[in-house]
């Protein structure tokens, strides 16, 4: 960062802690997530203009549920060069720890605010046999183990607080016993749930397609998904065109 002219922190004030420890000085840009549109285009000219500039998280990495995605993408458009400097990430500190199988996994990040969403995002990755990856903050992890425990089912699972930082801590176990012991989170979290058992997933299967269509398309809505999904999944289930779907629940 001592080579650079010009540098874009998430939290500036965070940023300025580490640069005084280091003796660095240099010019300051608040980049976060609210302006990372117009930011993007005032860095990109710095660039274009021969400036280096290094883009900071505040705890994490760029373009991984931080801001960075923006930048990089302007940057290959305008033929900028792009230099990823490895540092600390929570997703694979997390899979190194969890004793989780980290050959195959989906990195879901954030979950959406909204109930009906999340509940739909969860149900979609449900059926994943790989280690799916979350992030969750201290407010929400309770109600989001609630949902997971409700839809993914009381599945092995490991919880990973403020990792590499003072109070870093790891809980495993499955879902309920987890949430025995988040009473009063704080920090901020990984969570790391066992991918679907295929076996499983083969026999819900067939149990679902022995239904009627009636049954199938309640069985998705019980679930909060909406009804025009609801009819996609029934006619994927079915391997039928979601046309003669839609077509018969028009007749009812």
């Amino acid at each position: 960062m001592k080579e650079v002219d010009t540098i874009a922190a998430e939290d500036t004030r965070h940023t300025l802690k580490l640069l005084n420890h280091c003796g660095i000085k240099k010019p300051l840009i608040s980049y976060y997530k609210q302006n990372e549109k117009s930011k993007s285009l005032i860095l990109i000219d710095k660039l274009l203009n021969g400036e280096n500039i290094a883009l900071v998280s505040d705890a994490g990495t760029p373009g991984i549920s931080d801001p960075g995605e923006e930048i990089v993408q302007n940057a290959i458009q305008n033929d900028i060069e792009v230099i990823s400097v490895p540092g600390a990430c929570a997703v694979i500190s997390a899979l190194v720890v969890s004793g989780l199988s980290a050959e195959e996994f989906s990195f879901v990040g954030f979950l959406p605010v909204n109930k009906k969403e999340k509940r739909e995002k969860l149900v979609k990755y449900s059926k994943f046999k790989q280690t799916l990856v979350f992030y969750e903050a201290p407010h929400k992890l309770i109600s989001t183990l609630e949902s997971m425990q409700d839809i993914l089912g009381d599945r092995a699972i490991v919880v990973a607080r403020e990792l590499t930082k003072i109070h870093e801590k790891i809980i495993r176990g499955r879902i309920s016993e987890v949430l025995k012991n988040c009473e009063q989170p704080r920090g901020e979290f990984v969570i790391m749930v066992e991918g679907a058992d295929q076996d499983e997933i083969e026999v819900e299967k067939e149990e679902i397609n022995s239904l009627s269509l009636n049954e199938h398309l309640n069985f998705y809505l019980d679930q909060g998904i909406d009804k025009k999904e609801a009819i996609k999944k029934v006619a994927k289930d079915k391997n039928v065109a979601k046309n003669e779907i839609y077509q018969y629940f028009l007749k009812k």
